[in-house]
């Protein structure tokens, strides 16, 4: 196993982040395509401390799992490329190491959950075997204790008589179960930082809260970190620390969870926000934003989500607007908005 030096925890009590788990810095990630090469992530930044749990938030294709697979070093070899940035994992740029080192960590330090866990799952082999198949390969154990190992996860992700089930196929399981499943082989060694990507895709809504409300309570039980991917605001609102809103593969806002959903500085996050449904007017028609994310071989001038921005004036089409302080709010909430202040005031 590689050797990587030990970082402080997060200091919960007051908020900071001393030495955070997790860095990136100015990625950019590309693809080629038949078109020409597309930009999925174009300079994105930010961190996760030692048992924060941070949202990732955003349409489809806004950049959200290319930057998982490029944490994980699980991007396409021949078709991707990452063009500059830096992924610090405790202190250690990954971009600057073999492939192999960062593969290395991918079980004991790092983990993901994927989002369709029928077709990440292999259909001829029981899911106790696929549960333990990181700690088979990479401690060396005996089938027994591998069985056991499996049983005891199972147990712990909360997937009722484990001892019977783990000799079941993946088609036996329903799409919550297997989920479940999905995060006992995420976790079969340990990792002290979890990505789950899309953990509640095509779950019914109360299936939804128990999948969150089972990471939340893995990731209060171990101390791990956890990045938690979604297109959907609502599943994260009581489980996040922070937030990172992303469009056209950058961040558009930055901010606690609190911050972000009571006092939205972009008008991205304002239409998101009121595309939830209210519980208070069940009759009330849902808002959306107008248009479609942008072609990213054809990204508008400016900034981005100026076509479907409400606000959007020459100046937005001329000057990209930098990540900033918003006007009035915490250092820590951060957008790139040219009138975030109008925005705030608007919402308040």
């Amino acid at each position: 196993m590689v050797a990587l030096p030990d970082v402080p925890p997060h200091n919960t009590d007051q908020g900071s982040v001393a030495a955070p788990l997790l860095r990136v810095e100015d990625l950019r990630v590309s693809f080629s395509t038949p078109r020409g090469r597309v930009t999925a992530v174009n300079g994105l930044s930010f961190e996760i401390a030692e048992g924060e749990t941070v949202a990732i938030l955003g349409e489809s294709g806004s950049g959200k799992s290319v930057t998982a697979q490029a944490l994980m070093g699980l991007l396409p070899k021949h078709s991707s490329r990452v063009d500059s940035g830096k992924i610090f994992y405790r202190g250690i740029d990954l971009l600057q190491q073999d492939l192999e080192y960062t593969r290395a960590l991918c079980g004991p330090e790092m983990a993901m959950v994927f989002q369709d866990p029928l077709s990440s799952l292999n259909p001829v082999f029981k899911v106790g075997h696929q549960i333990s198949e990181m700690l088979r390969r990479q401690t060396g154990a005996s089938r027994k204790e591998c069985r056991e190992h499996a049983i005891d996860l199972m147990r712990r992700v909360g997937i009722p008589a484990a001892e019977k089930r783990v000799d079941d196929y993946p088609h036996q399981f329903s799409g919550g179960m297997r989920q479940r499943v999905m995060i006992a082989m995420a976790l079969s060694r340990s990792p002290r930082f979890l990505i789950a990507d899309e953990p509640t895709t095509a779950l019914d809504v109360t299936v939804q809260a128990q999948i969150m409300a089972l990471l939340q309570d893995l990731q209060e039980e171990n101390g791990m970190a956890l990045m938690l991917i979604t297109h959907d605001l609502g599943v994260v609102a009581d489980v996040a620390d922070r937030a990172v809103l992303m469009y056209a593969g950058n961040a558009v806002e930055k901010g606690t969870i609190r911050e972000v959903y009571d006092h939205g500085a972009h008008p991205y996050s304002i239409g998101l926000m009121e595309s939830l449904p209210n519980l208070e007017s069940p009759k009330e028609r849902l808002a959306s934003i107008k248009g479609s994310p942008p072609d990213l071989l054809n990204l508008p001038a400016g900034c981005p989500f100026h076509p479907r921005c409400p606000l959007a004036t020459d100046h937005c089409i001329e000057v990209p607007p930098p990540l900033v302080p918003a006007p009035g709010r915490p250092a820590s909430h951060l957008s790139a908005c040219h009138y975030a202040e109008e925005v705030l005031r608007r919402e308040d």
